[in-house]
């Protein structure tokens, strides 16, 4: 992987199988008595949000707590930001301080990429939403997601058909998705009115649809988009109560999906307009899923950002209850091995045994 997660389109197949892969090994964690591991011990990340956010900031900041780094929450409200500080001069205080990795979400299109590229801070910089342009670990998460349901461990979404409904105009989770799922093979259809199509929309590697129910028999999996109303300053569709009856997702519709097909939502959801409390609750619904996924992916991007490039934790047997969790680091290993848990096999040994 590269040194900082800013587009989806940063990552190649070989990378993204690498975090799902990485990020179904962590999972393993949260059935653990002790929930930690020591894998950034004594590493710093900060997450700097500009944005609101309940899911992705809580999410971040559990998976860096499980992997026992340190974390610093910076939200710009009740900050220097809101007394003119510039993104700038925030980052070089950031660096003051030693920051490893910085987590960013901001309403302005490009501000990680800026971050990123600025030689303000020598940080991994990770992109948990800019703007309306991406979502790269939503994208990952929701990857991980389809490949449980769809597909197999180590596999790819290769055949696969995704359809992504709703207000695609403003969503960074559907840019970032329609990248990374073509990535992995599949094959990703946008619905939505007219009015919530991107200019270009056309040069994406997607095809696009307006109808709805002249999709849903052939979709594996059903994405459906939160009408963005805080980054409205038009009118898009006539009434809400128009566009849930031409691009809601309800009982009658759900039933139309091939039995296999799920049914996906990043949150937050406005029930009654793009989904249905019925759709919403059903079994067939990932949503809660997607965040119990965030939490082990983003564990998989810091691991491989700070902590190594390999899969961790293949084989690992849990700490013992009352035990301090370690950090084994064996006399003659692979110098690019990251440091394992006490109990963990060592990867270079097993990979010797394999070849003789």
């Amino acid at each position: 992987m590269k040194r900082h997660l800013i587009s989806a389109a940063d990552l190649t197949r070989d990378d993204a199988l690498l975090v799902l892969d990485t990020a179904e090994e962590m999972a393993r964690v949260a059935d653990r008595p002790i929930k930690k591991l020591p894998t950034l011990r004594g590493r710093t990340v900060v997450n700097l949000f500009f944005e609101d956010s309940t899911r992705t900031r809580i999410s971040f900041e559990a998976a860096a707590k499980r992997l026992s780094a340190d974390v610093i929450n910076f939200s710009a409200k009740g900050s220097s930001v809101s007394k003119g500080e510039s993104l700038k001069d925030t980052a070089l205080t950031l660096e003051a301080m030693g920051a490893d990795a910085v987590v960013i979400r901001h309403h302005s299109s490009g501000a990680p990429h800026r971050l990123a590229g600025s030689g303000w801070i020598n940080a991994s910089v990770v992109n948990a939403g800019d703007g309306t342009h991406e979502h790269p670990t939503q994208a990952l998460l929701d990857a991980l997601t389809m490949r449980r349901h769809l597909s197999a461990p180590g596999r790819d979404l290769a055949g696969r058909r995704i359809t992504i409904v709703g207000d695609v105009l403003h969503s960074r989770v559907a840019r970032s998705n329609v990248l990374l799922l073509t990535t992995l093979g599949a094959e990703v259809t946008l619905v939505a009115p007219p009015t919530l199509l991107p200019i270009g929309v056309e040069q994406w590697p997607c095809t696009v649809s307006y109808d709805l129910d002249a999709v849903l028999t052939t979709s594996d999996a059903v994405m459906m988009l939160r009408v963005q109303r805080e980054r409205m300053n038009a009118a898009f569709f006539p009434t809400e109560r128009e566009y849930a009856r031409r691009y809601g997702l309800d009982g009658l519709r759900m039933a139309a999906l091939p039995e296999h097909a799920i049914v996906m939502h990043p949150g937050p959801m406005n029930r009654g307009m793009e989904i249905t409390a019925e759709v919403a609750d059903s079994p067939r619904c990932t949503a809660v899923e997607q965040v119990a996924n965030g939490v082990s992916t983003r564990m998989a991007v810091l691991y491989l950002l700070l902590g190594g490039s390999e899969p961790a934790l293949a084989g690992a047997r849990p700490e013992p209850a009352a035990a301090e969790p370690a950090t084994v680091s064996a006399a003659g290993s692979d110098p690019t091995e990251p440091a394992r848990p006490a109990g963990a096999p060592n990867a270079t040994a097993a990979r010797t045994e394999e070849s003789k």
